[in-house]
């Protein structure tokens, strides 16, 4: 059986995976979903944290298991597995991008986001007057149309009262990643046809760059509550 390492996205915390946990530990897997710094439980200050702080919170829930770990991260979830593949290439068995960024070298999140013009997000966003943060606004509502379509009411009240401000440091910072060492963990990516946060989340032609060993198509939304008993249709 396999350990699984669950990163989740901007606003959320490791709680937003409860539903999948159960169901890789009932076929015999090994699950960690830790909350990265400043969210879900974690109580570090936004300003205190980097793309840096990230990768190493990553790297740590690595650095507990003996043997190589599958990582999948979700949105934004997606640059923390990247940067903490380059520090930890030989713990990781697969890299997973589940509707995730994944930025090239010297790309930051922010510039992928700023390219794609089908993205629901932005109208949502709320600033900081110091722009150190930015929260998901609209409440319910806004959670339902953007971020989890597909989930159903009592879900949607859930994830709207637990999200939290997200640190933008991370977002504008620039990866540093090298064929070397992150170029050598095999990539697998999960597109959510349904997604509203990011219906382009790589860089034109990604797959190619970003080699990319295997592309996946599914129809439900981006948000991991959407994980029903029900098959989804991939290609």
């Amino acid at each position: 059986m396999s350990t699984y390492v669950l990163i989740h996205g901007a606003w959320f915390g490791g709680w937003c995976w409860e539903k999948v946990v159960p169901l890789l530990e009932r076929q015999g897997h090994t699950v960690l979903a830790p909350d990265l710094p400043g969210h879900g439980g974690d109580a570090t200050p936004l300003a205190d944290i980097t793309l840096q702080s990230y990768a190493e919170r990553v790297c740590q829930a690595l650095d507990a298991r003996d043997e190589p770990a599958i990582l999948v991260g979700h949105s934004a979830g997606g640059i923390a597995i990247t940067q903490a593949a380059e520090y930890r290439p030989d713990q990781i068995a697969t890299l997973v991008y589940l509707a995730a960024f994944l930025p090239r070298d010297g790309e930051s999140m922010s510039q992928l986001a700023q390219q794609d013009p089908e993205a629901l997000t932005p109208r949502h966003l709320a600033f900081a007057p110091d722009h150190g943060s930015v929260a998901f606004e609209g409440g319910a509502a806004a959670v339902k149309e953007v971020l989890c379509q597909d989930c159903d009411d009592d879900d949607v009240a859930r994830i709207a009262a637990r999200l939290r401000p997200d640190p933008l440091v991370p977002w504008v910072t620039p990866l540093w990643t090298t064929v070397e060492r992150f170029g050598r963990v095999p990539r697998a990516y999960i597109q959510t046809l349904q997604d509203r946060v990011s219906p382009r989340p790589c860089s034109a032609g990604c797959t190619r760059p970003c080699r990319v060993r295997r592309w996946s198509r599914c129809t439900p939304a981006m948000h991991p509550s959407t994980r029903r008993r029900r098959t989804w249709r991939c290609s």
